[in-house]
């Protein structure tokens, strides 16, 4: 069910004006019928000399020019079914002029650990969290959230990087990581089948490319159970589908977060919307939403734009090698749901 949002001026004077919004949404499980569950939230900003403003809105979600840590800590305890993020990897890049790329290793783990902190309390329990990170700091997270009793680690997602660079005295870094931990002992939503992937075949004679130990008979007509290795995720390059020149995720990694971990209705953040690839995926599946961006939230909007007016285009992996028959020509398999 989409949030029903108020707004509301509470506002003094030009320099003192505090637009407040009240977010109020079903209950996160089931309750009592004479209790219907809805709680409000408040996301307060000045609007002149705070950053954070509201830039877009749909039914299901909401867009915000926001700090990270502004923007959950205007977000109740336990709200938040399926949290992702994608920081700034502290390499000197330049994503706009607020904030900075380029902090000490302690300024940037502190850093991280208060986001991270944030993001445990806003999990609803049973939630999802999901880092998607260099496994060169995923190393220092995820020895930091497991110090958090309430969390319990699910996977080390290697997410395949293709062209890789040779570093000196090294092996070539061919993957990102991407950390799976649930808040709890068992996670409210693990729906195994709605990502599932086919039977890889032979791009030229169409057989398959394992046998499966002689038990092919018995795999699940559905479709090959995901595992934690993701080597069928494109780079996003062409200018078709990236919206900045930094880099994008392919909607392929958000939609398997998404589907996997929650049902619809449910309700996703994402603290670093970048390009807006997780509010563009869990619009797409009904899913609703809430996700900030420091700098410049216009790429994120356009492709929200995009798809209301029907004109994104498709995402489809050049890698996958499928085939629907041994005598149908190779296919690609698309990426978009």
């Amino acid at each position: 069910m989409a949030p029903d949002l108020h707004f509301q001026n509470r506002g003094k004077g030009r320099a003192e004006l505090v637009d407040t919004i009240f977010v109020w949404q079903r209950a996160l499980f089931d309750q009592d019928e004479t209790d219907c569950g809805c709680g409000s939230f408040d996301l307060s900003w000045r609007q002149e000399g705070d950053p954070m403003k509201q830039v877009y809105q749909t039914e299901l979600g909401r867009l915000f020019q926001a700090d990270c840590l502004e923007l959950m800590a205007g977000i109740p305890d336990g709200s938040i079914h399926t949290f992702f993020a994608d920081p700034p990897f502290n390499l000197g890049k330049h994503y706009g002029s607020r904030g900075s790329d380029s902090r000490t290793d302690g300024e940037y783990l502190k850093w991280s650990k208060d986001w991270l902190s944030e993001a445990v309390r806003i999990l609803a329990p049973g939630g999802a969290l999901f880092v998607y990170h260099l496994p060169r700091w995923l190393v220092d997270f995820a020895a930091f959230l497991n110090t958090h009793s309430s969390l319990t680690f699910k996977h080390w997602i290697a997410v395949y990087k293709a062209h890789s660079l040779p570093i000196p005295n090294r092996l070539s870094p061919s993957h990102y990581g991407l950390l799976y931990y649930v808040k709890g002992d068992r996670p409210r939503v693990f729906d195994r089948d709605a990502v599932r992937v086919p039977v890889e075949q032979c791009r030229h004679c169409g057989k398959d490319v394992k046998d499966y130990g002689g038990h092919k008979k018995y795999l699940n007509p559905k479709g090959i159970n995901l595992t934690d290795v993701w080597d069928d995720v494109p780079p996003v390059r062409h200018r078709k589908y990236k919206k900045r020149p930094a880099n994008e995720l392919a909607p392929i990694i958000l939609e398997r977060v998404i589907l996997l971990t929650t049902g619809e209705g449910d309700m996703v953040c994402d603290p670093f919307a970048g390009g807006g690839v997780t509010a563009y995926v869990a619009e797409r599946l009904s899913r609703r939403w809430i996700c900030g961006e420091l700098n410049d939230c216009t790429p994120a909007k356009e492709r929200l734009l995009d798809l209301k007016n029907g004109s994104h285009p498709e995402w489809k992996s050049p890698r996958k090698r499928l085939a629907a028959r041994p005598s149908a020509p190779p296919t690609e398999l698309p990426l978009g749901i």
